[in-house]
């Protein structure tokens, strides 16, 4: 069965999908970028300060599925620069542990949406 995740504590979405679907013990995440929920203000000062921003709304969807990033069986990483690519990793390593970290691929694209410089998806398991 579907059911629709979401929460206040990640943006809301920007078109017609969700923030995330839960079907069975399957959590799929819609891609994030670094919109801040509580602003609803665009956190581009930074690679890192936008990955981190990334990664807490990330982190909410997860918690709004009672999951947490140890869930995380698959990371999509859509990067507009590759040059970007050991700054959004550092970041990224500070939510992942590494001995149990998911699958994942990196990958540079020529945009994203409202042309920001990184945007993640991912894909969870209860």
């Amino acid at each position: 069965m579907k059911k629709v995740i979401k929460t206040t504590k990640a943006p809301a979405p920007i078109g017609p999908y969700n923030q995330a679907i839960l079907n069975g013990n399957i959590l799929f995440i819609s891609g994030q970028i670094a919109i801040n929920p509580e602003t609803n203000e665009m956190v581009l000062d930074s690679i890192e300060n936008e990955t981190n921003q990334v990664m807490q709304n990330l982190k909410a969807i997860l918690n709004a599925a009672e999951m947490t990033f140890e869930n995380v069986v698959k990371t999509s990483i859509f990067l507009n620069d590759m040059h970007n690519f050991s700054l959004v990793n550092s970041v990224y390593a500070k939510y992942i542990e590494e001995k149990t970290a998911p699958a994942r691929e990196t990958v540079a694209v020529s945009a994203l949406p409202k042309f920001v410089n990184v945007e993640i998806s991912m894909i969870a398991v209860k």
